[in-house]
């Protein structure tokens, strides 16, 4: 068994454009390198110096990973984390 990892469409690019990958480890950095192995390029669009991006969300079974350790967060076979940019704008 594997993380399932929710991929959003503008980031597909860099997943041939699957929907969602499968990657391994023990926290939500170590997952994120694995993905990066085999879908280069990912990370960087995920992480930055001081960690996950501003303007990304990133949840493991729904809940948001910034409650529960950034990405020092734990995750395990079967978990779900999807990633979500954030959405901002509208008219007046």
């Amino acid at each position: 068994m594997a993380i399932e990892v929710r991929i959003p469409t503008i980031l597909r690019t860099f997943t041939s454009g699957a929907k969602s990958v499968e990657g391994s480890g023990d926290t939500l950095d170590e997952l994120f390198a694995d993905l990066d192995s085999r879908h280069a390029g990912l990370r960087d669009r995920l992480v930055d110096d001081s960690g996950l991006r501003r303007f990304i969300n990133v949840y493991v079974n729904d809940e948001d990973v910034r409650f529960l350790g950034g990405l020092e967060a734990a995750v395990k076979d079967g978990d779900t984390v999807t990633v979500l940019p954030a959405v901002a704008g509208g008219t007046r």
